[in-house]
């Protein structure tokens, strides 16, 4: 290019030069310069609209016949449409590829632009939500998944986790949706059909139940005659003591793992009942007393500080939440420790803290400790008769009052177990109990 556009200029002198010997030998130089720039600018000219028409002309393949500078521009006009059309394919068979393996999905994929409308879905989404594609295109997605669970949690744009609702067209259908932001606000989402999966938890938890309460009437008699035996161990072999003191130690840890898993499978398969006013002081100040007969000869230092607000809510079932935390403390602390009940409000809610110095947990242990059965230490568990599902009750609990679990622990130094209630529970009294 460098080449022809010095032959171009060259060209121009050398006319201009030939114009001026012409001009001179005829007495007509101005005339002879005028005509030679004349020509010179049509050609050019031509030249352009040569190459307008060619890049307007879509059937035209080849570029037009020229020479110098102007065949130049041609050529590498041309190099470049060729080379944009190879990326164009490529970016076509790649767009198709990627559009025909989520067409292959089982799960729907949809393209929503920033301002919240549909820009392009697979066939599962169709078939999952019931999309058309001749008129939904360009619609909100709002408009289209007609939910208030989807609306808020569409426009609230934190997708940490995922939002599981009815299907829109089939009510006995469960879906569950992922939402990635990705651009300019564009999201992506996710929709999958997690109706099998429900359904076994729905069987699981109606096994645990039905399992639980075939159990406790056995078991109940089992205990009774048990203690019978144990009332007479003086008539009995003395060999028997040791095992009848054994069996029934047993059957109590068992009548208690299965009134903790019917406790369990109530919190998870029940409607909330109605709430009421719940006195959390008069409650903590019992359970607190609960735990100082708990502790026995150990002489836990058990203290009680306590502002005099209520909650809305369920006595029964924080009744039984906040004496796992508070038992538990009492179980796993060394004799002599120290424990700190705490029930106050701020800015953000009410919350309850257990605080102790006992052995701690080990970090890692912490993100599991409210699984069902899952256990830190099972030695620890063999020696205080635990069921490992006292945090699961807690932990449901709490999800049923609109609350949520905290556990912050140091191996050797204590932990902490703190329960967040938001504001909107909180019914006010008076004063401050410390105790």
């Amino acid at each position: 290019m460098k080449h022809d556009w010095r032959s171009a200029i060259r060209r121009l002198i050398f006319s201009l030069a030939l114009a001026f010997v012409v001009g001179w030998l005829f007495n007509k130089l101005t005339l002879a310069i005028m005509l030679t720039l004349a020509v010179y600018l049509t050609w050019h000219l031509h030249q352009l609209y040569k190459l307008q028409q060619w890049l307007t002309s879509r059937g035209a393949d080849e570029p037009p016949t020229s020479h110098g500078l102007w065949g130049s521009i041609f050529d590498d006009v041309y190099r470049l449409q060729h080379r944009h059309q190879k990326s164009k394919n490529k970016l076509k068979a790649m767009l198709k590829r990627v559009q025909d393996s989520t067409s292959a999905l089982k799960d729907g994929v949809l393209m929503v632009d920033s301002h919240g409308n549909l820009e392009w879905w697979n066939q599962a989404a169709n078939a999952l939500l019931g999309l058309q594609n001749s008129k939904d295109i360009g619609q909100p997605i709002t408009n289209l998944v007609r939910n208030p669970d989807f609306k808020a949690y569409f426009e609230k744009a934190h997708y940490e986790s995922p939002l599981e609702m009815a299907s829109p067209i089939n009510h006995d259908a469960v879906l569950q949706f992922h939402i990635t932001l990705f651009g300019r606000k564009d999201r992506l989402i996710v929709c999958r059909d997690i109706s099998h999966l429900h359904q076994l938890e729905a069987m699981r938890q109606d096994f645990v139940a039905n399992a639980s309460h075939e159990l406790r009437t056995p078991l109940t008699v089992i205990s009774g005659y048990l203690e019978t035996f144990i009332e007479y161990k003086e008539t009995l072999p003395a060999r028997w003591g040791r095992a009848l003191t054994q069996m029934h130690e047993q059957s109590q840890r068992m009548q208690n793992l299965i009134n903790d898993l019917l406790v369990l499978s109530r919190l998870e398969t029940s409607n909330a009942p109605d709430q009421t006013q719940v006195n959390i002081p008069n409650l903590l100040s019992a359970l607190v007393a609960d735990a100082k007969s708990l502790s026995g000869d150990k002489q836990h230092n058990i203290l009680l500080e306590c502002e005099d607000v209520s909650l809305i809510g369920t006595d029964t079932e924080l009744s039984s939440a906040f004496g796992n935390l508070i038992f538990n403390a009492v179980k796993y602390t060394p004799a002599s420790g120290e424990i700190n009940v705490k029930w106050w409000q701020d800015t953000t809610g009410l919350h309850l803290e257990v605080k102790d110095n006992g052995l701690g947990i080990d970090h890692k242990h912490i993100p599991r400790l409210t699984e069902r059965f899952y256990r830190a230490d099972p030695s620890r568990h063999s020696d205080t008769g635990g069921t490992g599902l006292g945090l699961a009750i807690v932990k449901h609990t709490l999800l049923r009052h609109d609350g949520h679990l905290h556990i912050s622990s140091v191996l050797g130094k204590g932990s902490c177990f703190t329960c967040h209630f938001p504001a909107s529970r909180k019914v006010t009294n008076a004063k401050v109990i410390n105790g």
